[in-house]
């Protein structure tokens, strides 16, 4: 099994993003803070950057000076809930406490159909001011509700907010849409997520542009720590049971999550018990079980050191092990937790240094949380890592098509994740051969098309996560990128398809103006820079793009669409997995490329002998003959076909 760190960003350590100003607000807080009186607002920040607190900050303005009468915070899962409990403010300098009437908090035990009715009361009840409910009683207790009129003056808070959806399936989107239209409800939304391009918008167009949005990026939050220093994420390739493979993948000297695969996935063993024992087996001997915490104590076979772990795969005794989690007061309390669902989104583990993940995570959103869990600050590490193991194809067995789209969607997710994690990038164009970059984070492109319309500026500045993530997950992109196509086929075919089928409402230049961006901004991502000196001590900066080294002065939009956005992730892909899979992984692309009849096949298979026999050499795709192309197709079409029939025939 071999290993690729993909991404490598370091970081600062400033302090920054930790550190609070006179009323006791950390960076993300004050910026949330400065739109307190916006009726709508959407913010999107990483997780351990403060949410919770922001969102306190600004109910409880709006309770005091804004005449909102009640706030309704909801959360996903009850476990979330505690990140709202009482919670001491004016000692730090704000003039008033978060205090909740245990009466209504709903997160905590009970049946849901009191919660609903709960929190129905409190929509009455004259002297209630706070509550705490999951998505769910909200969506039941809307559906309960007569009038929309019932929220005026409510402020409703939505965490975790990229659960709700546009979709009109969507109950907890629909109440909201309903609620902003119909009443005089106050909202703030918040997400840890910077994409959707794994599932449906949050919200429709016309609605989000009713939020102020307030953005606080990864970097920011990581160049603000104080301890952390850089942040990786590596992959494994194995084939087999992933179990076999855990030893070159686990490290038992850090604090570690593991989240073994879905019992629906090609990755299971489909016994998530067995997998659990395996893992164990791989960590060392299981000592005992503390009967009062659930928590097992394993010998480490490297070191000896008597670890503790937690295991919230099964069901028996996971309440005791839950409650001994939100006690954990340091570091030295836990050593790695195996889980199934769990340990994710809003799971609060600061010591967590990193987190192995068997089996690629569909949503994009998922990557983002499990990433979360281990990017929190502290003083026991200076390092975060993100590893997945993925499964290999081999022809041998399995599905080729289904293992090979794993691996780039895996891949290209870590590319798109690099992006979030580096330092923001403002693409302007160069006017004139002198002009220097107004601000630091500025890059200056000569032909880069100005926007033509207000609609193309707003997904230039507000969308672009979103739509190279939609990007990546498109399946005519991802086959791009397994067959290394050329960078004209990438950027002016594939690449406006996506931004046609995402913004239909543009015109065919606006198409092209967004691409450009779209484009630009990947490659200019994963370019490094370096910088270079003179005798007399002048400097110049230089951008290294694939095989390019371009000085900045230089930059030019043809220069930049003549390189494939993706031929990094191609790279990886080349690096990590050996020739024989490589070979295998180009087949099941190139035969998918044209579709040929069975007529057609024997025909091309005829005309490609007389080709070698007449020329001797195979059919090539790189041909300019186009039907020596189609017989090379031909060729791997049917090289597939037999590898599929040799393997149902086994």
């Amino acid at each position: 099994m071999q290993d690729k760190n993909i991404v490598q960003v370091n970081y600062h350590q400033t302090g920054k993003s930790t550190n609070t100003n006179e009323l006791g607000m950390r960076e993300m807080q004050a910026r949330v803070y400065q739109h307190r009186k916006s009726k709508y607002i959407l913010v999107k920040a990483p997780p351990a950057s403060g949410k919770s607190r922001a969102l306190m900050f600004v109910a409880l303005d709006k309770l005091a000076n804004q005449g909102v009468k009640k706030v309704i915070v909801a959360v996903p899962e009850r476990s979330i809930g505690r990140s709202f409990k009482n919670t001491d403010l004016v000692e730090y300098g704000f003039y008033e406490d978060w205090r909740v009437d245990p009466q209504y908090d709903l997160t905590l035990n009970g049946g849901q159909e009191s919660k609903v009715q709960k929190l129905l009361d409190f929509l009455k009840d004259p002297g209630s001011r706070i509550l705490i409910c999951t998505h769910a009683t909200l969506r039941f207790a809307y559906q309960k509700v007569a009038d929309d009129h019932a929220f005026d003056n409510v402020m409703i808070a939505i965490d975790e907010f990229h659960h709700v959806s546009s979709e009109d399936n969507s109950v907890l989107g629909e109440a909201l849409r309903n609620i902003m239209h119909n009443s005089s409800a106050h909202v703030l939304a918040m997400t840890g997520s910077y994409f959707r391009g794994d599932s449906a918008p949050i919200l429709s167009p016309e609605d989000e542009q009713q939020f102020d949005k307030v953005t606080y990026t990864y970097y920011e939050q990581l160049d603000g720590y104080k301890y952390l220093k850089s942040f990786g994420i590596d992959y494994k390739f194995y084939q087999g049971r992933y179990t076999d493979a855990l030893d070159e993948a686990l490290d038992t000297t850090k604090k570690t999550i593991i989240h073994i695969p879905s019992v629906n996935s090609s990755e299971s063993t489909k016994d998530k018990y067995d997998e659990v024992d395996r893992i164990y087996d791989a960590i060392g001997d299981v000592a005992s079980q503390d009967e009062q915490t659930g928590i097992d104590y394993i010998k480490d076979k490297h070191t000896g050191k008597l670890l503790k772990v937690a295991n919230l795969v099964n069901e028996d005794g996971r309440e005791r092990v839950q409650d001994y989690l939100r006690q954990l007061s340091g570091p030295d309390d836990l050593d790695i937790i195996v889980a199934l669902g769990m340990a994710k989104e809003g799971f609060d583990w600061p010591w967590a240094e990193q987190a192995l993940t068997i089996g690629y995570r569909h949503s994009l959103t998922e990557i983002v949380q499990i990433i979360g869990r281990v990017t929190r600050d502290s003083s026991n590490k200076n390092h975060a890592q993100f590893t997945n193991m993925i499964e290999q194809p081999d022809a041998k067995d399995g599905d080729v098509e289904y293992a090979v789209n794993q691996i780039l969607k895996a891949i290209t997710a870590s590319l798109l994740m690099e992006q979030v994690l580096a330092p923001e990038i403002h693409l302007k164009r160069r006017q004139h051969r002198n002009e220097k970059p107004t601000g630091d984070a500025d890059i200056l492109i000569k032909g880069l098309k100005e926007p033509s319309s207000k609609r193309v500026q707003s997904i230039i500045e507000n969308d672009l996560p979103d739509l190279k993530a939609a990007i990546l997950q498109d399946d005519s992109v991802k086959q791009g990128i397994a067959a290394n196509v050329d960078a004209e086929v990438m950027n002016k075919e594939l690449v406006p398809k996506v931004v046609m089928t995402r913004y239909p409402d543009l015109s065919s230049d606006e198409v092209e103006e967004v691409s450009q961006y779209a484009v630009a901004d990947t490659v200019l991502r994963h370019a490094k820079v370096e910088t270079t000196q003179d005798s007399k001590g002048n400097s110049d900066q230089f951008l290294r793009m694939a095989d390019k080294f371009i000085n900045v002065d230089d930059l030019d939009i043809n220069l930049i669409e003549s390189i494939n956005p993706f031929q990094r992730a191609y790279d990886v892909m080349s690096q990590n997995i050996d020739s024989n899979t490589l070979r295998l992984i180009e087949r099941s692309i190139d035969a998918k490329k044209y579709n040929f009849s069975e007529d057609e096949l024997v025909q091309l298979y005829r005309n490609a002998k007389v080709f070698v026999a007449e020329n001797g050499k195979m059919p090539s795709k790189e041909s300019n003959n186009e039907e020596e192309i189609r017989m090379a197709y031909a060729l791997a079409k049917l090289a597939d076909l037999r590898a599929r029939r040799a393997q149902e025939s086994e």
